[in-house]
């Protein structure tokens, strides 16, 4: 596996090469230190490798023939609240504002949004402009297509950019709202592991004969027990958990580039407390290959969606000590509920299931009833001061 992909090959030789040492978490008796990276170092790699990574790379990854869905995959209910709120802070702000949704995707929930806001206002072209900001060249390809498929409702076009175009863009400088839908989930973490009551950090090594496995090694990051501390964690014996260090990075560069505006994150995650909860032992990681899941990232290397929960203490914790206030926070059912998606609901008299009215109420129940994902999935909304 390791001869035959590219990006395993890249890795075992930053591995070879690299200045840390570890040690396997299952051996006995005598450390026996062998090379190692970071996990975050090979979960970054493995995701946004410039010319093989997950999320840089290969086919459309989002989706009925990608490996998961997200929330615009059901109807257009999030689109319709999203717009909504989008009009209202408009109004509240008296101008113009860059609508920038990051990490966009195939560009579906923003067409989705730009449809339902020319709806709803006459003014929503003169209001926003759509900027997707997206690396994934398929992606980006059907973004344009999505907006392609809405034209008669929207004669303006998204502006695209890579995340390297966006951070040096004029356009941040200004009003802007920004949309992250399942965005930190999808960062690198640094995972951590309390060991004979010491903290250690997971790295991960490698050779022919096992591949990649994961071995302890000292802490890479000097924040990490200061984190921990601050969010009022205390890992059990045994436990592993997930350190977000890369959002932490984002929410900081965002705060110092934007002027004013404002930031909707939409992910699955909890507080600290449930974050390393008892039955948590081993932390919140997952990886999805068509919508199958694994708790195994270390097969199908660049070819499988790695993720992990988001630690909303921490991220409130981080944004409030770079230049943001939490002006919301709340489950998506909630924030669904306080925002009008009630009003979305449509008498409906069809015997016909596919009606346009059978859609969308579908939609709306799904969103707030099924498999717990209204619960678990939660909605910050953070100013920028």
């Amino acid at each position: 596996m390791m001869k035959e992909n590219p990006l395993a090959v890249s890795i075992a030789a930053a591995i070879a090469d690299s200045e840390f040492k570890g040690w396997p978490i299952d051996r006995e008796g005598k450390k026996q230190l062998v090379s190692c990276i970071p996990f975050h170092r090979y979960m970054s790699t493995c995701l946004y490798d410039t010319d093989y990574g997950y999320y840089r790379s290969g086919p459309i990854r989002v989706g009925k023939e990608g490996d998961f869905y997200t929330s615009s995959g059901i109807g257009h209910v999030l689109a319709e609240v999203v717009a909504g709120c989008a009009i209202n802070y408009s109004e509240s702000v008296g101008e113009p504002l860059k609508l920038i949704e990051w990490g966009a995707g195939t560009g579906r929930l923003s067409a989705q949004i730009a449809e339902a806001g020319a709806k709803r206002s006459s003014e929503w072209a003169e209001r926003f402009q759509s900027i997707l900001i997206e690396d994934h060249p398929a992606h980006g390809q059907a973004a344009k297509e999505a907006f392609a498929e809405i034209s008669d409702t929207l004669s303006a076009e998204p502006l695209l950019a890579s995340s390297d175009e966006a951070w040096d863009a004029s356009w941040l400088k200004q009003p802007a709202l920004v949309l992250a839908n399942e965005l930190l989930d999808a960062f690198p973490v640094h995972r951590v592991q309390r060991v004979d009551g010491e903290l250690l950090e997971i790295g991960v090594a490698g050779d022919e004969v096992q591949g990649f496995y994961e071995v302890c090694m000292p802490l890479t990051d000097s924040r990490i027990c200061g984190w921990l501390e601050r969010d009022g964690i205390q890992l059990r014996e045994g436990q592993m958990t997930e350190v977000h260090a890369a959002a932490a990075a984002f929410l900081k560069r965002l705060g110092a580039a934007m002027r004013t505006g404002r930031l909707i994150l939409i992910d699955y995650g909890h507080e600290a407390s449930e974050y390393t909860a008892e039955h948590r032992m081993l932390g919140t990681l997952m990886c999805y290959w068509r919508h199958q899941a694994s708790d195994n990232p270390y097969v199908r290397i660049g070819e499988q969606d790695m993720t992990s929960h988001v630690p909303y203490t921490f991220i409130r914790h981080e944004a409030e000590e770079n230049g943001w206030r939490v002006a919301s926070y709340s489950t998506q059912k909630q924030f669904l509920i306080e925002n009008g998606v009630l009003e979305l609901l449509q008498n409906d008299y069809s015997t016909d299931p596919f009606s346009k009215a059978a859609r969308m109420n579908r939609s709306v129940r799904q969103l707030l009833l099924s498999d717990q994902m209204s619960e678990t999935f939660k909605v910050m909304i953070l100013d920028k001061i």
